[in-house]
């Protein structure tokens, strides 16, 4: 997953992009309006983070181009108290913001939660195709069978490649509220196996989901 990073404060950038590669993902930046608008338009990207305030165009300006060619998520930052930016942000297409000064791992955790609802474009790790849009998952063109919490949980590994998982984590992931469910470790564990034999060459020695030992599982990047 490619984030843009459009943000003019030097500091402020690369801590938000160490952030967010700590993460999994990986990262374009932009250090004022026009740079963030010419990098979308040449490359593209799976999600923006936007500072309002910007040289050259502001970023409700980028915002506002960005959204009118594509339906990507864009959280939009400001540095100001009151309410008028984020109204004005969320009024030309933005889908979140976030006021600074704030915590780097609230913006990795909001990138994740709009990735997850915004989860429409086709993922490909190796031979495995993933359609968020439809729950489908094929391999070499045929089609794999999951169950709902079995498609939720590859489709978290497979968003963030290398990134390891603990069991808490990915039932955060999988179910809205967890509270609701009697779920333990060796529940996950029993999902993962499942999805071993699924999607799996040799489930025995798995090329995609590998476990991690004493801290959980990674989709192999």
């Amino acid at each position: 997953m490619e984030i843009l990073v459009a943000e003019d404060e030097a500091a402020i950038r690369e801590a938000e992009i160490a952030y967010l590669h700590k993460a999994g993902f990986s990262t374009s930046e932009a250090e004022n309006g026009q740079q963030a608008v010419d990098i979308f338009r040449s490359h593209g990207a799976d999600l923006v983070v936007l500072d309002i305030n910007m040289p050259l165009v502001d970023g409700l300006e980028v915002c506002r181009q960005i959204r009118e060619v594509s339906i990507i998520p864009i959280i939009i930052v400001t540095a100001k108290d009151g309410d008028d930016d984020e109204v004005k942000g969320l009024q030309v297409g933005a889908d979140d913001y976030i006021r600074k000064p704030f915590n780097p791992n609230v913006l990795v955790a909001r990138v994740q939660s709009l990735l997850r609802r915004h989860g429409h474009a086709r993922i490909m790790r190796g031979e495995i195709e993933i359609d968020p849009a439809t729950m489908q998952v094929d391999k070499r063109g045929e089609s794999i069978m999951l169950t709902t919490t079995q498609f939720n949980i590859l489709l978290a590994l497979a968003m963030q490649p290398g990134v390891v998982f603990t069991r808490e984590q990915l039932i955060d992931r999988i179910y809205d509220d967890p509270t609701g469910h009697d779920i333990y470790d060796r529940t996950i564990d029993a999902h993962i196996k499942s999805i071993r034999r699924a999607i799996e060459d040799d489930p025995a020695h798995p090329a995609y989901i590998q476990t991690v030992i004493g801290r959980g599982y990674r989709f192999k990047g």
